[in-house]
């Protein structure tokens, strides 16, 4: 039976949807296209860096050389470009919810270093009105399937987002952080379950680090001792 169902569905590329060997893979064109992000990591972002460091060296890039983050940690899977950036977008916008079960998994694999065993996993939340308009929350998805794969708590509403704020793109760094000051904040009943815990905060993209700085802030101010980010893909400067 499992072999007439693998005749009459053979296994696509998550992304083009061309044939290839295994569920949930992607095909060697889409592969080639996909900036998997390894070896040496900023250790606030998670953005590739060249060269090497020691075991217990703690490496930045510029960008977090720069600004200040809040968070201890913070890791991604993937460069947002070519096919990174068109499985951020099929996920986000395009309702591929199906995704979210490799997606996931690749962010596990680059979390799993910088996990502690009581740590709780949090998704960046949604303004009501945008939640309405997509009719889910990709953090959300992506975060409950990490901790389902780690064996994590999930918390999916200790953080809200009460007021709306103006689409980020276009905006200096300088803005989106302005923009996004004390509008991530925590629930006045649940964030309870973030007091003396470690949190793990997942976001579908990384640009400027506004939004995680805001919702660590939230998270820190629910008494949680320690805040680390994941994100599945990270924006990151042309070579």
């Amino acid at each position: 039976m499992q072999r007439l169902t693998r005749m009459l569905y053979p296994p696509q590329c998550i992304l083009c949807r061309a044939l290839v060997e295994e569920d949930f893979a992607l095909c060697g064109g889409c592969r080639r296209d996909t900036w998997f992000i390894s070896g040496l990591v900023c250790d606030a972002c998670g953005v590739p860096l060249p060269g090497t460091a020691e075991a217990d060296e703690r490496v930045l890039c510029d960008d977090c050389l720069k600004i200040a983050r809040p968070w201890v940690q913070g890791r991604a899977a993937l460069i947002y470009r070519d096919t990174g950036r068109k499985l951020v977008l099929a996920l986000k916008h395009g309702d591929r919810t199906d995704l979210v079960r490799p997606l996931s998994r690749w962010m596990s694999q680059v979390a799993s270093p910088i996990l502690l065993p009581d740590t709780v996993v949090v998704p960046i939340p949604l303004n009501r009105w945008r939640f309405f308009k997509r009719r889910y929350n990709q953090a959300a998805l992506l975060a409950r399937a990490v901790a389902d794969q780690t064996g994590l708590t999930y918390l999916p509403d200790a953080l809200i987002r009460p007021q709306r704020t103006r689409p980020l793109d276009g905006m200096s760094v300088e803005q989106r952080f302005e923009t996004l000051s004390q509008k991530i904040r925590p629930h006045p009943r649940r964030s309870t379950q973030l007091k003396d815990r470690s949190v793990l905060l997942v976001d579908d993209v990384m640009t400027s680090g506004a939004t995680l700085a805001a919702a660590t802030e939230a998270c820190l101010v629910a008494g949680a001792t320690r805040v680390c980010v994941l994100t599945l893909a990270r924006v990151a400067k042309d070579d």
